[in-house]
């Protein structure tokens, strides 16, 4: 795809003012709020939207539909992430006021991180093409271990990032503010705010072994994939505070983003058939694939509005009593 330099350069400047904006509209720690969470999601979203009509309007209907697709899918495949972020604040019991500046730093890694690898995917796919399959064969394994109840438990503890700085300085037990080091005796000192950021990292290279091989379903074209991710990214933070203290109840949500990463991986095997056996073997069209989509999160949500989890509270268990 034939992408205008200047384009490029409006998406950097759009995420750098907005990685600046946020960092300045929150440099004092405070507990980030359910009103105050709900306005920057919608900023986000808006934001994504946004440069979405751009390249809708500069790129054409296919790229601009294949923006949005990958967006969304990874939009959804990011509320994994949410319960990560809620398992790793508990496991080191970080103070409320002090999660927003964790996870903008978390977000920064990941956007360098996802860089490296859609660039590296999408060089890898060009080549060669028989390695849909192997994508395809992740995401397989990937839903049968949700749908089955066999994902592998996340310790924030014992993760290589946290490890690893353990090894190079020292880690206090008690925080310093938002202090990620801390001089003591001549020594730099770690404290626990740097260690949930390298937790958060490590759980983000974790999760892009499913979102790299499913969002290079969408699309081959690291412009679009890499800008559909970094604008999912860039909306993590506020709807993890938007959604604080609801994520259990949305129960079905995981068995939704099961179907689609198996959804996915149907359209990898039907796109590497077509360009290696034969192109009369038809790929599913960005556009059926966002509705699907669309339609399995519109569905995973609304079951799980209408039959919450038993063991939420009386009222959840009531509510989920009159649906049996």
């Amino acid at each position: 795809m034939d992408v205008p330099v200047w384009l490029w350069i409006v998406f950097a400047v759009t995420v750098v003012v907005s990685l600046t904006v946020d960092l300045l509209a929150h440099r004092k720690a405070h507990v980030i709020g359910f009103k105050e969470a709900g306005l920057w999601s919608a900023l986000w979203v808006g934001l994504a939207l946004v440069f979405g009509g751009v390249v809708f309007l500069t790129l054409g209907t296919t790229a601009g539909t294949e923006y949005t697709t990958a967006w969304l899918l990874e939009k959804s495949l990011s509320v994994d992430n949410l319960f990560v972020f809620a398992l790793i604040f508990a496991y080191f019991k970080v103070p409320r006021e002090y999660q927003h500046r964790v996870l903008f730093y978390g977000v920064i890694g990941a956007l360098v991180f996802r860089a490296i690898f859609l660039t590296a995917g999408v060089a890898v796919v060009n080549r060669f093409t028989f390695v849909l399959f192997l994508f395809a064969a992740i995401l397989l394994y990937s839903s049968y271990k949700i749908l089955s109840g066999q994902e592998e438990n996340f310790d924030p503890g014992k993760s290589f990032a946290v490890r690893a700085l353990r090894k190079i300085m020292p880690v206090q037990d008690e925080y310093s503010g938002t202090h990620f080091v801390v001089h003591k005796e001549g020594r730099r000192i770690a404290t626990p705010l740097l260690a949930v950021v390298a937790a958060i990292e490590a759980a983000d290279l974790i999760f892009a072994v499913d979102s790299v091989p499913a969002v290079l379903a969408v699309s081959d074209d690291l412009f679009i994939v890499y800008t559909s991710n970094a604008f999912a990214i860039l909306g993590l933070r506020a709807l993890y505070f938007l959604l604080a203290g609801l994520l259990d109840r949305f129960h079905y949500l995981s068995h939704g983003l099961a179907v689609i990463l198996a959804f996915i991986a149907v359209k990898l095997v039907l796109q590497a058939c077509h360009k290696m056996i034969s192109t009369s073997i038809p790929e599913i069209p960005s556009p059926i694939s966002l509705a699907v989509i669309v339609v399995i999160l519109a569905v995973s949500v609304t079951l799980s509005m209408r039959r919450p989890p038993s063991d939420t509270s009386d009222a959840g268990a009531s509510g989920a009593d009159k649906n049996k």
